[in-house]
């Protein structure tokens, strides 16, 4: 696709944009090449053709690796603007043919992953073949990020999100607190807030924690932080064996070891997740229906099991 403007010839490739999207996405010359399965030569020759074309660099490389320019960075949206809409283009026209076909990018955190998506994109694909999901996992902070510069067409999020979005509420999530079954907490029903502003906290790293901070906050809790980490299971480990307490979602808590206790919270806790998209109007045909199979499979009454 070419267009010629008066002052100057601006050539609009395709092929080239999407080289130059999967190298950040990648953040690799070699590993976007393997992906698209081209040569690194090429996928070289490709970044430099659009830099030669613009008259100026959208990428540095050196021995830390490959990063966008200032002006990569401002041209980069637009760029992946104009592939959703190439993409949205391209299955509208199968779908005039009575084909069906196209690629879904989803932005995930590891709950949904783990818990949802499995059974989704396998009983998806039985009905959808020729459409391909793609998934990039993160957490709330990284699917936010990758909703607004157009990496996925639509992400799970934790409601309400910090980017003005149009959202779709799916679940209700109780946060929960665990704690070793040898605390002396271990044996109620239930805990107030009260009792664990001095406990030692295992929380979630930032980015993960939105909905821990907000609870805390909201019940006048100042935390005693004594570890960070990434990993769900990680931190149900460590509470096991009794190195502080942690607040998590119920969607998290199954098949834990039988020295963690789950205790209510005082009060309705809990985390809301839903779908974020810039618009979900304007999306492509087969992301649409993907999200209509996904609020199918949600709404089926014996899908979810409470603690």
């Amino acid at each position: 696709m070419n267009k010629i403007h008066e002052k100057g010839v601006v050539k609009l490739s395709l092929a080239k944009f999407e080289i130059f999207s999967t190298v950040v996405e990648l953040g690799s010359l070699t590993k976007a090449g393997e992906t698209l399965g081209l040569s690194q030569s090429a996928v070289s020759h490709a970044i430099t053709s659009l830099e030669s074309e613009w008259g100026f660099s959208i990428l540095n490389r050196g021995r830390s690796g490959i990063h966008l320019t200032s002006n990569g960075e401002r041209l980069l949206k637009y760029i992946r603007e104009i592939l959703k809409w190439n993409e949205e283009m391209v299955q509208e026209i199968a779908n005039i043919n009575g084909l069906e076909i196209g690629t879904v990018r989803i932005g995930t955190i590891s709950s949904v992953s783990i818990h949802w998506l499995p059974e989704i994109m396998k009983m998806f694909n039985e009905y959808h073949p020729s459409i391909e999901v793609k998934l990039l996992e993160g957490d709330y902070d990284d699917v936010e990020h990758w909703i607004a510069t157009g990496l996925v067409d639509f992400g799970f999020v934790s409601l309400p999100t910090s980017q003005n979005f149009e959202v779709v509420p799916l679940k209700k999530d109780r946060m929960l607190c665990i704690l070793s079954d040898e605390h002396p907490l271990a044996e109620l029903n239930e805990i107030r807030f009260e009792m664990i502003k001095e406990e030692p906290l295992i929380k979630s790293k930032k980015g993960s924690d939105n909905d821990l901070i907000r609870i805390l906050k909201g019940n006048n809790v100042s935390p005693h932080i004594k570890y960070e980490l990434s990993d769900d299971q990680a931190i149900i480990s460590m509470v096991g064996n009794g190195l502080g307490i942690s607040i998590l979602p119920e969607m998290v808590l199954h098949r834990i070891p039988t020295n963690v206790r789950i205790l209510k919270l005082e009060g309705e806790n809990y985390r809301t997740i839903g779908i974020a998209a810039t618009s979900f109007k304007t999306l492509a045909p087969a992301t649409k229906k993907f999200i209509e199979y996904l609020k199918s499979w949600l709404s089926e009454p014996a899908r979810f099991n409470t603690i």
